[in-house]
């Protein structure tokens, strides 16, 4: 039977990977080849060199003014503006509750995840805790009940994140991103051909999938989109 795999680099501690995530979904949707599709989800930190859990943690607003040299009030507007974009794909993000920390626990859990079958669920979980409840999924603990409630073995994460379980493939897929130059998140590549980055509309990531499976036996080619993307300078 004919697939088509759609890899996707993200981090947990990003606004427009949230917004990305429900605009696949909302194009898969109406993908008539939907059952075909393999979604996976790939390790891009945009901060490598966070702390697990910053404590205090700074104020979302603050943070966002010092990384574009704005005012207070202007990242404020920006995140006003980012909450309505969300509101409108039936998202919603709560910054004033965000807990900043290090996501690559997140991410190896992720690859844990995807061998037990449930990545999706244990992505969703990560991103609705970060964005919408103020959850610190940089703390190991956090983590493990947090994978338990989207389907993985609480005590499996825990043994898993004790130890370097899952870093290589972490590691590698930072790896693949920097080789194939992905600079900002999400990113989506559709069979190995085409790419989106950042969180394209419905519309086109539809239009991406069905150029991709009607061309799946063709030769490899870079065609890439642009749209709104988080990188380790914030988001825009």
């Amino acid at each position: 039977m004919k697939k088509l795999r759609v890899d996707v680099w993200s981090d947990i501690a990003c606004p427009w990977c949230y917004v990305g995530k429900r605009r696949l979904e909302a194009a898969l949707a109406r993908f008539p080849h939907r059952d075909s599709v393999e979604v996976v989800w790939r390790a891009f930190e945009l901060d490598p060199s966070a702390k697990r859990v910053l404590e205090p943690p700074v104020p979302y607003a603050e943070r966002l003014a010092k990384k574009y040299g704005a005012s207070v009030a202007r990242a404020e507007a920006m995140i006003r503006q980012m909450t309505d974009v969300a509101a409108a794909d039936g998202l919603e993000l709560h910054f004033e509750k965000v807990r900043p920390g290090n996501t690559f626990d997140a991410h190896r859990v992720l690859h844990l995840a995807a061998e037990r079958g449930v990545q999706d669920a244990v992505k969703e979980r990560l991103l609705r805790a970060y964005m919408t409840e103020g959850e610190a999924i940089g703390d190991p603990e956090v983590l493990a009940r947090l994978a338990g409630e989207a389907g993985l073995d609480p005590d499996e994460v825990r043994a898993a994140l004790e130890g370097d379980a899952y870093a290589r493939e972490v590691r590698a897929d930072e790896a693949e991103a920097r080789a194939i130059g992905i600079t900002g998140v999400p990113f989506f590549a559709f069979g190995g051909r085409y790419g989106a980055s950042g969180a394209q509309p419905a519309e086109q990531l539809l239009g991406v999938l069905q150029k991709a499976w009607d061309e799946a036996a063709a030769e490899p080619e870079q065609a890439f989109a642009e749209g709104a993307v988080c990188g380790p300078d914030g988001c825009a």
